[in-house]
């Protein structure tokens, strides 16, 4: 026997019949933190800063990127450093 069951009602109403908490304002508060650390930062959230960050470093950074895509290709294929296809 299957049984399908429909119930309409708001989160709200959802969380008081199952006797869980309201955990509205805790969820405001952690948003309002996120907001504000964002825009203390903005400026690291540019691209300006990350291509300034980029640039900086020379060419080291493009360096380890290849390194890094490099592995993460060996990695997803099974290849060993030093071991051709």
């Amino acid at each position: 026997m299957k049984m399908n069951i429909t119930v309409e009602c708001t989160p709200e109403e959802a969380r008081a019949f199952l006797g869980l908490p309201d955990i509205t304002p805790v969820n405001e508060a952690l948003v309002g933190a996120v907001k504000q650390r964002i825009e203390q930062n903005i400026e690291m959230v540019s691209p300006e800063f990350y291509l300034k960050q980029w640039y900086s470093m020379g060419g080291q950074a493009s360096e380890s990127f290849m390194q890094m895509m490099t592995a993460g290709a060996r990695a997803a294929t099974g290849e060993t450093p030093g071991k051709k296809g």
